[in-house]
C-alpha cells in the first residue's frame, strides 16, 4: 500500500507531472536544467524526481562528459501519453462544466 501511495503522490503532483510532460514534448533527450526551468523547481529537486523515475524505469540518463541528458523509455512514453490524455480530458470536462453553468435557465 505504501508503494502505491508513493507512486500516486509522484504523478499527481504538479512538478513531477510537468517534468514528465516536458520530456514528452521534447521528443528527444533534454538537459536537466531545461526540465527544472520548465517545472519551475530547483536542479536538485528535479534530479531527485528524475532519479525516482529512473528507478521505476520511466526515464534513462545519457551522460557525455559533464553534461547529463534525460530521455523517456518506452514505458515512460506510454505513461506520458496516458498522463497527457488524462489532463486533456480533465480540461475538457472543466470547460464543459463552465459552459453549462453560464447558460441561463429558462423560467416557466
Amino acid at each position: 500500500m505504501k508503494e502505491k501511495q508513493i507512486v500516486l503522490d509522484l504523478f499527481l503532483r504538479d512538478k513531477p507531472a510537468k517534468i514528465l510532460l516536458g520530456l514528452k514534448t521534447s521528443r528527444d533527450s533534454v538537459y536537466v536544467t531545461l526540465l527544472s526551468k520548465e517545472a519551475d523547481c530547483t536542479y536538485a529537486h528535479t534530479m531527485k524526481i528524475l532519479n525516482f523515475l529512473h528507478e521505476l524505469g520511466i526515464v534513462k540518463f545519457e551522460k557525455k562528459g559533464r553534461i547529463k541528458r534525460v530521455i523517456l523509455t518506452e514505458t515512460g512514453w506510454d505513461i506520458a501519453n496516458g498522463m497527457e490524455a488524462f489532463f486533456k480530458k480533465i480540461i475538457q470536462l472543466e470547460k464543459n462544466l463552465k459552459k453549462s453553468q453560464k447558460k441561463p435557465r429558462k423560467r416557466k
